[in-house]
């Protein structure tokens, strides 16, 4: 192990290094005046940091004025991409810190990782029933989204695994002179590469490109990481407790929204995610076929050496007969493993195309299982095979259908088709305009009936046809690629009982779900509700009472297991409501409906819709698993992966190994404190329950008085920050509003929270929490005091404040300030910057005596010097971007060439701030 008394010197000297690789690269591309002109403007920002003075300010911006092209977009470049190289810095340097660990004598386990977990458990006494039923009950889903702000390409991405690799290689103390030196011309040559390469899509991207790019992170990581962190409680619990042995549940899996996400984006049509459905298959397949050659290659024992299972052999010779012509044959007689994985391979490669391939992926597990099984009979009890579990691992886990896509649609799309349907058999003639009593009854009524509704398909409207073909589309998936291949249906801004019933009379018409003339019922499709706005989180007990109340629903959740699935979002509620109260709302939300749920004998699964941004939800895994109701956990956890997430978390094996770790250790110790019952009363205190119910309610006054009470806001809003630009930037296939609208309602919170991160205003991150938390504290002398209590010891609520201290430190208003000067009315904007100025001050200060810190995030002062790094850098990018908004706003002449340097820059500062939107 590298020993250094400062354990960031390695990374200051891996920043150094890549930054004097970079002025030699600007020097070689634009001569030593870039380099100068970088350095200067760098340097002008650090000192208006330090010392501010009204002469350094107007040299700074005078620098940024005199840029002219093709130096001003270089100069962009050369900050943007400093950042690229700075967070594969940092990423390098947690594979680093995380090796160091692993590197230490036994006894010092790292934090927050699974063997920190499984100590802990040893420690609490548990009961060996205790534990094997928390494992039963562990589960997380990730599910990876396509409505990102990832601004960078995927050559980009490519680009930066390969410096990180050779990061890594350079940390060998064993290399030789010429071994570094080969290394470090590589990595030259890699920067030189990103220098060279065009970071800006040139077109939008399409739903299909969408779809690889999220393959690519199951191509390059998640396939062998997921199996591996099965594989690793499994070696801490054999190492922790000896005597027992544990089954291992497939706890962790991934699933996707992209190609199945129709709310709001036309381009998602039935074909588009048929077409998904068949790229994910063809992944796996992929995949099972290099593994199973690699298995080929490794069991080479002979019949001559080895005795082997009966079962196996027999099973060799029929299979043999039955799918293979003689010349696939595998041609030396004893070598039977290699028969066997001769035959899996014909039947990997005809799935899809022939009854000769495998018809579900569980005969694929039982033919391994089978090759396992006679392989341990001549092999050491103690001496695990790794490389066939792994294998079979990862068929239990990505079965033939990769990952799980759930389907999203709007519910007014459900009730306009329901609405046309129902008129057209002459059920009713405007069912839309019905009382909800009146249409939960008629939709009881249509369910309790075995008899379809449907008339021909063309005597519907062309949006009709299109809701239908989804569920028949559906129908026509589970019996291509299984069940497992969409298992979820969610509806989106569901705002009543009929929403959800609505989407199960769709389903019964496709076949979906089915009721016997036997009065016995079928269901293949889970309908969670997706509820946004505060309003929504309020009205969700009683959404889920009502159905829950109905037989005819009763029956379909008892087919379904008795599980219910209830999606939470994050980014609506806390844009109409602000964040500090969004997320109190979401927290009791879970409380009620988890409460009313088990008196129905109801297992949930709560579906966190968060974004990665923390105007959205975002923050690390393992404390957003935390920061839930620990009562909520047992029935498992489910959580967005943001597309602007994927890269930092999911690019590196060494990264997405320790994000997932994390999570699934946070889980684990969380369930295993809920599961003893001696601990259940000390997971909550009432007192502080209410106190957060009161500083709610005033900080909702507070955000609601400036977003909704302040008529100018939604002009300052869209003057003030560049949200007009970025529907430039070709990040994503979804539009920026529902329905094209100007309306702040029909606003996606992506954009919205994306535009005021750009601004380094951050407003949805942090406005309105100083307020709320202020106002309790003055309230009574106790108040400070209890906050702090519940800081120390309330899980939700140290993530909250932790939370709104990085995005305090992230925002920045000095620099800030700028963007003001794009308002036309300078009245409105000096008020509403003042306000939030205001209101800046007064987060910072309640914070600092909530949390005891003299500074902000000084708990974690990796984070904070890590934002004390990249300020300076940030800086710059600002002052240009609003120089040419400015200019682009106010001249179309150049419209186009300054079009392209306002993109640079808002790619610079995403990568810069890293949870951008």
């Amino acid at each position: 192990m590298i020993d250094v008394a400062d354990k960031n010197l390695l990374l200051r000297n891996d920043v150094k290094k890549l930054g004097n690789i970079l002025g030699e690269i600007l020097v070689h591309h634009g001569g030593i005046s870039l380099l100068e002109k970088v350095e200067t403007i760098r340097e002008l920002t650090i000192n208006l940091r330090k010392n501010y003075s009204e002469e350094s300010y107007n040299q700074l911006k005078e620098e940024i004025a005199s840029l002219k092209p093709p130096t001003r977009s270089q100069v962009i470049r050369a900050f943007s991409i400093y950042f690229h190289l700075v967070n594969i810095a940092e990423q390098n340097h947690r594979i680093r810190r995380r090796r160091e660990y692993q590197l230490q004598e036994d006894g010092v386990v790292q934090p927050v990782s699974i063997e920190s977990a499984v100590a802990s458990i040893k420690e609490g006494d548990f009961s060996d029933e205790v534990i094997q039923q928390v494992l039963n009950d562990l589960s997380i889903e990730l599910i990876i989204t396509a409505h990102p702000t990832e601004a960078t390409k995927r050559t980009v991405l490519e680009i930066q695994k390969r410096i990180s690799t050779i990061l890594q290689e350079l940390d060998n103390p064993l290399l030789t002179k010429k071994q570094r030196k080969n290394l470090e011309d590589s990595l030259f040559n890699d920067v030189t590469a990103l220098w060279q390469t065009d970071e800006l899509r040139h077109r939008k991207p399409t739903v299909i490109d969408e779809v690889k790019n999220g393959l690519y992170y199951f191509k390059e990581t998640l396939f062998d990481v997921l199996p591996d962190i099965h594989q690793e409680l499994e070696d801490q619990l054999e190492d922790y407790f000896p005597e027992n042995n544990w089954k291992v549940p497939n706890f962790l899996h991934f699933g996707s929204w992209i190609g199945g996400d129709r709310d709001g984006n036309p381009n998602v049509t039935p074909e588009i995610t048929w077409e998904t459905l068949k790229l994910q298959r063809k992944l796996a397949l992929q995949k099972y076929d290099e593994a199973i050659v690699d298995l080929m290659k490794r069991f080479s024992q002979s019949t001559s050496r080895v005795s082997l299972d009966e079962e196996l052999v027999k099973s060799v010779e029929q299979d043999e007969k039955r799918f293979m012509k003689d010349d696939e044959v595998w041609p030396v007689a004893s070598e039977i493993y290699r028969r066997k994985f001769a035959i899996m391979l014909k039947r990997i490669r005809e799935v899809g195309k022939s009854d000769q391939g495998y018809q579900v992926s569980e005969e694929l597990v039982n033919d391994l299982v089978i090759v396992r099984e006679s392989v341990e009979k001549h092999q050491p009890s103690n001496k695990k095979l790794k490389t066939i579990r792994k294998v079979i691992r990862q068929v239990q886990l990505f079965g033939f259908h990769l990952a799980t896509l759930d389907i999203r649609n709007h519910s007014g799309e459900h009730e306009a088709a329901i609405t046309e349907i129902l008129k057209a058999v002459n059920v009713t003639e405007n069912y839309a305009e019905l009382s909800e009593e009146e249409k939960v009854k008629l939709l009881k009524d249509v369910l309790s009936e075995p008899r379809p509704l449907l008339l021909l398909e063309d005597d519907y409207s062309k949006e009709t046809q299109e809701v239908l073909k989804v569920f028949k589309m559906i129908k026509k998936a589970h019996a291509e690629f299984g069940s497992r291949s969409i298992e979820v249906y969610l509806v989106s801004m569901t705002q009543s009982s009929s929403d959800l019933l609505e989407v199960l009379v769709l389903a019964k018409e496709a076949g979906i779900y089915r009721l016997h003339a036997d009065g016995t019922v079928e269901s293949g499709i889970n309908v969670a509700p997706l509820l946004e706005t505060v309003d929504d989180l309020v009205a969700g007990p009683n959404i889920m009472k009502t159905l829950f109340e109905l037989d005819v629903y009763r029956n379909h959740i008892q087919e379904r297991g008795n599980h219910q699935e209830i999606m939470l979002g994050y980014s609506d509620g806390s844009k109409d409501g602000g964040t500090l109260t969004a997320n109190w709302k979401l927290f009791k939300a879970q409380q009620e409906i988890h409460n009313m749920a088990k008196e129905f004998n109801i297992a949930l699964k709560f579906f966190h819709g968060r974004g990665g941004s923390l105007g959205r939800g975002g923050g690390p895994l393992n404390r957003s698993i935390l920061s839930q109701p620990a009562e909520t956990l047992g029935d498992g956890v489910k959580i967005t992966e943001q597309g602007e997430v994927l890269s930092s978390r999911y690019l590196l094996e060494d990264i997405a190994y320790r994000n997932l770790e994390q999570a699934a250790s946070a889980l684990l110790e969380a369930s295993a404190k809920v599961a003893k019952k001696s601990e259940q009363g000390q997971i909550r205190d009432n007192e502080w329950e209410v106190a957060m119910e009161d500083v709610s309610t005033h900080a909702l006054k507070k955000y609601q008085s400036l977003v909704f009470g302040d008529q100018d806001f939604l002009t300052y809003f869209k003057q003030a920050t560049p949200l007009k630009e970025l529907g430039a930037l070709n990040i994503g296939s979804r539009p920026m509003s529902r329905k094209g609208s100007e309306r702040f309602e029909d606003l996606r919170a992506i954009p919205w929270v994306f535009a005021w991160t750009q601004s380094r205003q951050m407003i949805p991150a942090w406005y309105a929490a100083g307020t709320g938390l202020q106002t309790f504290a003055s309230e009574k002398a106790e108040n400070l005091s209890l906050l702090q209590e519940m800081y120390q010891k309330w899980p939700f609520f140290q993530s909250t404040i932790n939370n709104l201290q990085m995005a305090l430190m992230k925002a920045d208003l000095a620099t800030a300030k700028e963007y003001i000067n794009l308002v036309e009315d300078q009245t409105i904007a000096d008020r509403i910057f003042n306000d939030i100025s205001e209101e800046y001050k007064r987060t910072q200060e309640i914070l600092l005596q909530i949390s005891g810190n003299q500074n902000l995030l000084d708990h974690t002062p990796n984070i904070q010097e890590s934002i004390h790094r990249r300020n300076p850098y940030v800086d710059p990018l600002n002052f240009l971007q609003v120089d040419l908004i400015q200019k682009m706003r106010q001249s179309e002449a150049e419209s186009e060439e300054v079009m392209t340097e306002v993109l640079l820059t808002i790619s610079g500062i995403a990568a810069g701030l890293v949870n951008t939107g």
